[in-house]
């Protein structure tokens, strides 16, 4: 059996398709758009345009879907059209220009979900997920592989770049500025934590998928070498963040490593350091197995 899964989130809109054979599943292939829809919230509505960019996307997946007569589709939201005020009435107007159906999945459904698609490629029977999405971050305590606490931040990597950065990167000041407010949320959601000192970070996502690429270049790690010192992120950050563009060198790693992500990188990175030292992980491990495995795992197969 073939399933596809499409994704709307607030920074990329990807669609994957998975053969399914006696619950084994295997991703047969994928696509994405960097569309930023959180980029098109406005006073917490989102706009006209981004419910036409999302609709565009979905009519291209849907049309190659039906081409090749695929017609196991889901497709769910997350953050961006989670959050927004007419969440509803975006939501439907891209359903009747498209005529996909579109679940809209809480903060905490997309939590459970990441865990259930981390969780199969996890060696660690304890630690914590962390899932840096466009507008939304989750954060999932887990202990003998079983769901301890899970929370869900109201931000991501785009919405501080919305939100804080002028040009294409931070500045030191905007840096600081995302840094300062984002330890006030951290630390709220973190002292409901028990002390988590020496659990290793499993990191999903963009972010850390940028991030994963950028350390394996700065740090000359092998390619299918996924750990990274959390000490080693506060370096990175400071290597790129200023008031001037990057040197040619240091440009070229950048755009290897994140071309798509180069804007909401930095961002999305200063987040990931205050946040995995807040919590106390020592090593983060990028996973590319996520939010669509993990509904994939539990919504259709049961499992």
């Amino acid at each position: 059996m073939l399933q596809a899964m499409i994704d709307i989130g607030s920074n990329t809109i990807r669609m994957a398709v998975y053969e399914i054979m006696d619950n084994h599943v295997t991703q047969v292939m994928k696509r994405k758009h960097t569309v930023g829809l959180s980029a098109y919230v406005k006073n917490g509505v989102m706009q006209e345009e981004g419910v036409r960019r999302a609709a565009e996307v979905v009519c291209e997946y849907r049309d190659f879907l039906a081409g090749m007569g695929i017609g196991n589709v889901v497709a769910f939201t997350t953050a961006a059209l989670r959050n927004a005020k007419n969440s509803a009435e975006a939501v439907k107007a891209i359903e009747e220009k498209t005529g996909v159906p579109i679940r809209v999945i809480s903060g905490e459904e997309e939590a459970a979900f990441d865990f259930a698609g981390a969780i199969h490629d996890l060696a660690a029977k304890s630690g914590v997920i962390l899932d840096i999405g466009g507008g939304s971050t989750e954060i999932i305590l887990y202990r003998a592989r079983h769901v301890m606490r899970k929370w869900s931040l109201p931000f991501g990597s785009l919405s501080l770049k919305v939100a804080y950065v002028r040009g294409l990167m931070p500045t030191p000041k905007e840096a600081e500025a995302i840094k300062n407010d984002v330890a006030q949320a951290v630390d709220i959601v973190c002292c409901k934590f028990p002390p988590l000192r020496g659990l290793v970070a499993c990191g999903l996502g963009g972010t850390f998928k940028g991030t994963c690429a950028l350390y394996q270049r700065m740090y000359a790690t092998p390619e299918e070498d996924t750990r990274m010192e959390q000490r080693r992120f506060g370096e990175m950050i400071a290597h790129y963040v200023s008031d001037a563009p990057p040197k040619e060198e240091d440009a070229v790693r950048l755009m290897l490593a994140a071309p798509d992500r180069i804007h909401t990188l930095l961002p999305g990175l200063i987040l990931a350091d205050v946040l995995t030292a807040a919590l106390g992980c020592k090593e983060v491990v990028y996973s590319d197995s996520g939010v669509r495995e993990g509904y994939l795992y539990t919504e259709i197969l049961k499992i």
